[in-house]
């Protein structure tokens, strides 16, 4: 039975690596192989010999000695405590996704727009990397993506440059996202799960990732496509920022609500998801007021292009990408079951004795991740070891999931909103941006193993 999991797993891992090949959406695999496989434990759940309590974070030595009901009762209540775990981070992303949605409906990212007024390539591309970096650690390294490319495209018209721009826009909204518990998926979820504190992770992994990204930028400035000027006017004109009176204050008021949640983590000990429900109860308020005093101005003037002709917070549920929402909830409930059958806790032992250096297997873990997503490594991580909160294991392998995916173009979702929306082939960025993504990732990990002998010893 265990092999017959392992089969249905490995099957629906590999449809997800291969979407695009497949035509078809990565959530399709994801959710069919967790029903499947705990359908598989249903049936045969008197077959296996070990059951994983992942609350005390050890294998049940009495598993075998229960009855058939016994055994299914306890599947029950693992069953609901994996969901219940899943639901923190899927509402916690929910609510982060409504708020950035809600910026957006008010065209708020368009205050970046107006930062834009240099036309040296090398100095533009600094811009683009800091402003990726920054933002990536507030509303993510997806969404931070999005809106550069989206203002890259006003200001930029050579494609090639425009790809060479892109390239580096992905290495640095990865590092951005990696020292932030709010920056990236698998940090959110290891910060969930308690395994790294908000300024602890921030504390340890700003500099490597500072380094990851400064380190390859710093290159690529010397290089042939950022040398010169640009062409044209690269000044975004008033009629591209859209500004609907209220955008940079909706602006302001979702960043600053986002980053107010681990604040109240810290505050009230409340899981991170209740306190993003309360960032969201906020950001509606203001957003359907605005709305509401702006009806009352176009109606005057019969504006239809006006956002207050629909509640925003109505329009900005609708634009949720709920396709995400599943893949999670399907890889996270299907590593759990690998989980719950102790496979992950042998698997770790395995491989603590095969390779005892765990940097190593930390750093096979980035490697990994820009080849298979980097969630349900980080997923697997979180039943494979038991170290304490805060330890350097979870720092590490913070910054190893959410910056090794940059060395591959599929290797992380903001690589493949690029792919899409700049049309960057996977050979193209193998061969121009890889390199300097391997530098910037090897670079950072030697910065936080520096920096871990030095604080810690």
């Amino acid at each position: 039975m265990e092999l017959l999991i392992v089969i249905v797993f490995a099957l629906g891992y590999l449809a997800i690596t291969l979407e695009h090949s497949l035509k078809i959406d990565k959530l399709i695999p994801a959710v069919s192989m967790m029903a499947i496989c705990w359908a598989i434990i249903a049936f045969g759940i008197d077959d296996f010999k070990y059951w994983f309590d992942s609350g005390q974070h050890k294998l049940l030595e009495s598993f075998g000695a229960l009855e058939h009901e016994g055994k299914m009762h306890l599947m029950e209540e693992t069953l609901l405590h994996h969901l219940g775990k899943t639901a923190e981070i899927l509402f916690f992303l929910l609510g982060a996704m409504t708020i950035v949605e809600i910026i957006d409906y008010f065209d708020g990212f368009s205050t970046f727009k107006s930062y834009i007024k240099t036309k040296n390539k090398k100095r533009l591309l600094w811009i683009f990397a800091f402003l990726a970096f920054i933002l990536s650690a507030i509303i993510d390294n997806l969404t931070a993506t999005i809106v550069l490319i989206t203002i890259l495209q006003k200001i930029v018209n050579n494609k090639e440059t425009r790809m060479w721009f892109a390239g580096l826009i992905i290495i640095a909204a990865n590092a951005g996202g990696a020292w932030s518990p709010i920056g990236d998926v698998t940090t959110t979820m290891l910060w969930i799960a308690n395994k790294v504190s908000a300024g602890k992770l921030v504390e340890f992994l700003v500099i490597p990732s500072l380094v990851c990204m400064v380190i390859p930028v710093f290159i690529a400035s010397f290089m042939k496509p950022f040398k010169g000027n640009l062409d044209g006017d690269v000044e975004v004109s008033p009629d591209e920022i859209h500004d609907t009176t209220y955008s940079s204050i909706m602006l302001y008021l979702g960043l600053g609500m986002i980053l107010f949640v681990p604040a109240f983590k810290t505050i009230t000990h409340l899981p991170p998801y209740v306190g993003m429900m309360l960032s969201l109860g906020v950001v509606c308020t203001f957003a359907e007021i605005f709305s509401t005093k702006q009806f009352r101005i176009t109606s005057l003037s019969d504006n239809k292009d006006s956002v207050g002709h629909h509640s925003p917070v109505h329009k900005s549920l609708s634009q949720i990408e709920m396709p995400s929402v599943l893949f999670f909830f399907g890889i996270l409930m299907a590593v759990a079951a690998l989980e719950s059958l102790g496979m992950l806790f042998h698997f770790a032992e395995d491989l603590n004795t095969t390779i005892p250096n765990t940097d190593i297997v930390v750093m096979l873990l980035g490697v990994g991740s820009a080849i298979i997503d980097n969630v349900p490594l980080v997923a697997a991580s979180l039943g494979m070891f038991s170290q304490e909160i805060d330890h350097p294991l979870w720092h590490f392998i913070a910054f190893s999931a959410g910056t090794g995916g940059s060395m591959l173009i599929i290797g992380s979702a903001s690589g493949v909103v690029a792919m899409g929306m700049e049309k960057i082939s996977f050979f193209w960025y193998l061969k121009k941006i890889t390199w300097l993504a391997a530098l910037g990732f090897i670079s950072g990990a030697a910065t936080f193993m520096l920096m871990r002998f030095l604080l810690i010893g």
